[in-house]
């Protein structure tokens, strides 16, 4: 429980510091009397500016962070669905090699996690995509053992869609959306900040309320907005970032399929016919 709590309010806990810091900030200002402009119809047309513009950018960010959550279920179905036409076709064809098919299966989902962690700085998916591409020649395998044409036909479909979702996701996390415009929220934010630093006040407590939650809802946004670049966080215990429970759990069932051993004597037949029960 203290750690889903830890992981949800991780940036709120951030955000907060960095908000206690420019209250503190502000008293000094007001302290030493460096407080030089006065409230007037311009400064609220700035935050309002500010405030429609870091909308926008949000609205911009939305869809692809909606559509990020949709990949891995994309993912996990293109995997199943080549691993059980091969598995069918495996138990009319002893010289299937299915091993070396969880096997790719296996370094294709690690792979991903590699590339997506904070090793891989999140956006380092090169390695999925090329082991991706590993398939290619075992189809061809399949095709020469007598494989239908139609089965490799889908096989072909469901690894072209793997690989669009992996491209998918690598130019998500490696694109920003317009940086021009990331430029000027930056800029527009720190601006806003700093007028409302040596905005002229009365000293009051309500008063440094009212600046902190201004300053929140500025310095929040301008984190949102980096979460929504990259959804795909993993190893930074947050919130936020796209769940690949899916992948992991594949990854588990290919493990469980792998540790069955081939009894002796025994095809790849019967081997597979051994990891259908295990699933049922």
């Amino acid at each position: 429980m203290s750690v889903n709590f830890r992981r949800r309010f991780r940036l709120f806990f951030y955000v907060t510091a960095i908000v206690a810091f420019l209250i503190l900030v502000k008293v000094a200002v007001h302290a030493f009397h460096f407080e030089m402009l006065v409230l007037d119809t311009l400064l609220s047309s700035v935050v309002a500016s500010a405030i429609f513009l870091i909308g926008f950018l949000l609205t911009g960010l939305l869809p692809d962070y909606k559509e990020a959550e949709r990949l891995p279920a994309e993912i996990r179905a293109s995997l199943e669905a080549i691993y059980d036409d091969v598995v069918s076709f495996a138990q009319v064809a002893p010289n299937v090699e299915v091993r070396h098919l969880q096997g790719v299966l296996s370094e294709i989902v690690a792979a991903l996690f590699d590339g997506l962690g904070p090793d891989g700085a999140h956006s380092h998916l090169e390695n999925a995509i090329a082991q991706a591409d590993r398939l290619s020649p075992y189809f061809a395998q399949l095709e020469r053992l007598g494989m239908p044409p139609n089965y490799i036909v889908r096989l072909r479909s469901e690894q072209s869609g793997l690989r669009k979702c992996l491209y998918r996701i690598h130019y998500i996390q490696k694109m920003e959306f317009v940086p021009s415009i990331h430029v000027l929220i930056q800029t527009l934010v720190c601006a806003v900040l700093l007028l409302l630093l040596l905005l002229k006040t009365d000293g009051s407590i309500g008063t440094a309320i009212v600046f902190g939650f201004i300053s929140y809802m500025f310095v929040y946004a301008l984190h949102l907005i980096t979460v929504f670049e990259k959804p795909f966080r993993q190893g930074e215990h947050s919130a936020d970032d796209v769940s690949l429970f899916l992948l992991g759990d594949f990854a588990e069932k290919l493990s469980r399929y792998r540790a069955i051993p081939d009894e002796p004597g025994l095809s790849s037949r019967h081997s597979v016919s051994q990891h259908a029960d295990t699933a049922a």
